[in-house]
């Protein structure tokens, strides 16, 4: 290596091993890597496998100055190798096997490559901070969910202290109780039980060891040097100064793609995060819709639905009598493959176009988009938005459920369909979405904050990109 890249920043970047993190992180290290950082990305060996498979091996071919490296995550092979792995399963993996061929890693690279002079990982991979100590370098930490989801994880042991949580008995799911309104959470005024993310409930297998997981990663992440979130201060200034007073400094650096837009170069470009090959088809469908014309539907990566529940949305976007565009993964159905009835297809006709996945991106973007039928995951929130496309939202777990209430709320950008889906709940709301006066009360908000959205990526004065340069200075001055 010339001694210039010698003298590079050189910033290792892990992200939790789930689509929905990866794509973040990837794009915080192009960005990191336009600003004249070396980059090392870790992916673990079944999602490397899985980006060749879906996207080419030039997805993960590297530069000299941008790498691709994996680790094992010790997990048995799925029986889907194209399906998200078990979330509870790989929550127990990243604790227990992951640290050890880190370190082995970190090593390696060092010893082969660059001194690694910062560590960026995902909030919940609080293994990294070990690493780090260890290895006598600053970590830092992205949090790709939205920004008040951190403020609503940090409340889970305060919620069980006041006992509030874990709820009594399954009854408590629908007898009022999750109405109950929350006063603890700052800059969330009004937010319910209902609205936190849900394994708190400890109802389900699997919840109370996920609590326990949450608290240990976000309790970890007040070591790190500066949290980073793919977000804008004027979208979620309040929420970041309430996280940056009691966790380390805090910054909004989003929309990151946005941000990738505008200044990363070419080279790295080509480097792909989907793990499920994109269907451009039906983009060329798309072209010749009117404008404001197309439901998006997209459950996102890791939400699964049962069959029933797969038919109800069927029916209600067949009945709304507009046209839609939804990606229907192999595996969004429990158990089963995701096939709609014979009778609901005839019933749509050419009004709606199914695809596995798409490239989401260009999609909202596209003219003939009015209104997405989300889960309410971050990436698909702050995509929406940059977009200018109001939401219905279904959100199934994680974050989702604070980022629905906070665009119901807040933001005015949104309608919540009932858990318990029904067609004809989807059905009025996809009319009030796409006709309704509510609709285009919500479209005016959400272009107002597509607007804003641009003007915090804009070079050199917008909020994000000031932030950003803070980020690169406090990253590169760090390390010294």
């Amino acid at each position: 290596m010339g001694l210039e890249q010698e003298n590079k920043p050189h910033a290792l970047c892990i992200p939790i091993p789930v689509q929905g993190h990866i794509k973040p992180m990837l794009q915080l290290a192009k960005l990191l890597h336009s600003k004249g950082f070396l980059i090392t990305f870790v992916n673990t060996e079944f999602n490397h496998q899985r980006l060749v498979r879906s996207q080419g091996s030039e997805a993960v071919g590297g530069l000299p100055t941008f790498r691709f490296e994996t680790i094992p995550d010790g997990l048995p092979p799925p029986h889907n190798l194209d399906a998200t792995q078990d979330v509870p399963s790989l929550a127990r993996a990243i604790e227990e096997n992951f640290l050890g061929p880190f370190k082995t890693l970190i090593a390696k690279v060092n010893a082969t490559y660059s001194p690694v002079t910062c560590i960026v990982a995902d909030v919940l991979m609080g293994f990294t901070h070990a690493a780090a100590s260890e290895f006598g370098v600053p970590e830092f930490c992205l949090w790709t969910s939205g920004a008040g989801s951190f403020l609503c994880f940090d409340q889970y042991p305060n919620l069980v202290e006041k006992g509030l949580m874990p709820l009594k008995d399954p009854s408590y799911l629908v007898n009022g109780y999750l109405d109950t309104v929350l006063d603890s959470i700052p800059a969330m005024q009004g937010i319910r039980l209902r609205d936190i993310p849900p394994w708190i409930r400890y109802i389900y297998p699997g919840d109370e060891y996920m609590v326990q997981f949450f608290n240990s990663q976000i309790a970890k992440a007040k070591l790190a040097s500066g949290i980073f979130f793919n977000t804008f201060d004027e979208l979620d200034g309040d929420i970041l100064d309430a996280i940056s007073s009691k966790y380390a400094p805090c910054y909004g650096i989003g929309p990151l793609h946005l941000l990738e837009n505008n200044i990363v170069e070419k080279s790295v470009g080509s480097f792909k995060s989907s793990l499920w090959k994109e269907d451009s088809e039906c983009v060329k469908w798309l072209d010749s819709k009117e404008p404001n014309s197309i439901v998006y539907v997209n459950f996102g990566s890791i939400v699964v639905l049962t069959s029933q529940q797969l038919v109800e949305f069927g029916w209600g976007l067949a009945k709304s009598t507009c046209s839609f565009l939804w990606i229907i993964r192999p595996d969004l159905v429990i158990d089963e493959s995701a096939v709609l009835p014979p009778d609901l297809l005839a019933e749509v006709g050419d009004r709606g176009l199914l695809a596995a996945w798409c490239p989401q991106e260009k999609v909202l973007n596209h003219p003939s988009i009015g209104g997405f039928l989300t889960h309410s995951g971050w990436n698909s929130t702050i995509e929406s938005i940059s977009s200018g496309v109001p939401m219905i939202c279904w959100p199934y777990f994680g974050d989702q459920q604070p980022n629905c209430w906070l665009g119901c709320n807040k933001w005015g950008i949104c309608m919540e369909i009932d858990n318990n889906v029904k067609s004809d709940e989807v059905q009025k709301l996809v009319i009030e979405l796409m006709k309704g006066d509510k609709g285009n009360l919500m479209r005016k908000k959400v272009i107002e904050l597509k607007n804003k959205a641009k003007e915090a990526c804009d070079i050199p004065f917008g909020s994000s990109m000031a932030n950003l340069g803070k980020v690169v200075h406090l990253m590169q001055n760090s390390s010294k």
